[in-house]
């Protein structure tokens, strides 16, 4: 047997070894996580994604074309409908803008390049999160949360610079390409949005659950924010309130966690589209994230 199935099914035997050995703790983890779901996922995200499904089959991607364009080509070489993506990232959360970066493509509004490009930096955190719960609950500050926030969006769109300017397959093409839009009669779009909208707030929730599950059974001895490599929310939860905790907070939404990656990926699935600059973006965000923050807490 290749060591390529080796290793995950070594990895699923442990796993399945420690939920026969720690099941009140595993779960305790999924009742956790149940709740998260319940109270935050669904009521957050539920609705965004109809209203952000409605607005792409209503045609907002053709208006959005010649509204940014004269942004996006600039900064970014991108067409203005990628402006799109990266916005209802930044004010929906993980993963709202790989989901509409996603549902643009399914939808011919994207050409799989620019797809691709956006899963790098357009799959953020939002500012509910960075400002109600790591702000105000965790660092003991929503102006705190309110820098990470601003934060968050500089090192997401210095990343989405980067990314642009290093794709080897780039070209004029892109930014010539004009693909039409199709909007749809609102009662066709109203319930393709509502299905669609349950079945990808049904895979977050999954996800969500797993590595909360994951990150309970991890080894006593792991310090708590570094479990956020595996999981964002368990990982901040686990910070200090001071200097140390902003700049990690920093470091771990931008990062986002395995089981961010995973949502995302989810989203993904149906169409083909690669994933190596989800990856990359998701790292560069990171590392740019930590030294904002390393430098403006200094100030």
């Amino acid at each position: 047997m290749k060591m390529k199935r080796i290793l995950p099914i070594t990895a699923v035997l442990v796993l399945g070894a420690l939920l026969l050995l720690q099941p009140e703790t595993a779960s305790q983890a999924v009742r956790g996580a149940l709740t998260l779901c319940f109270r935050t996922v669904v009521p957050s995200l539920f609705p965004f994604f109809v209203v952000v499904s409605l607005l792409l089959q209503l045609g907002l991607a053709d208006f959005l074309q010649g509204l940014c364009a004269p942004l996006m080509g600039p900064l970014f070489r991108l067409r203005g409908v990628c402006a799109l993506p990266v916005l209802t990232g930044l004010l929906g959360g993980y993963p709202s803008g790989a989901k509409t970066a996603t549902d643009l493509y399914a939808a011919g509004e994207l050409t799989r390049q620019e797809a691709e490009l956006l899963l790098g930096f357009c799959d953020n955190c939002g500012p509910a999160f960075l400002v109600g719960y790591v702000g105000a609950s965790v660092l003991g500050s929503p102006q705190a949360g309110a820098r990470l926030f601003l934060i968050h969006i500089a090192a997401a769109l210095l990343t989405g610079l980067l990314l642009c300017r290093f794709q080897p397959d780039r070209g004029p093409a892109l930014l010539r390409t004009n693909l039409p839009a199709k909007a749809v009669d609102f009662p066709q779009a109203l319930t393709t949005a509502a299905s669609g909208a349950v079945a990808s707030t049904l895979n977050i929730c999954a996800f969500v659950v797993l590595f909360r599950v994951l990150a309970a059974l991890a080894p006593a001895g792991i310090p708590g924010p570094a479990l956020g490599v595996l999981e964002m929310v368990t990982g901040t939860a686990a910070l200090s309130p001071d200097r140390t905790g902003f700049i990690l907070a920093a470091v771990i939404t931008g990062w986002g966690g395995l089981s961010v990656h995973c949502q995302a990926l989810s989203t993904t699935a149906a169409t083909g589209l690669s994933f190596r600059w989800h990856w990359a973006g998701k790292a560069v965000q990171a590392v740019i994230a930590g030294a904002l923050a390393l430098v403006l807490s200094a100030l």
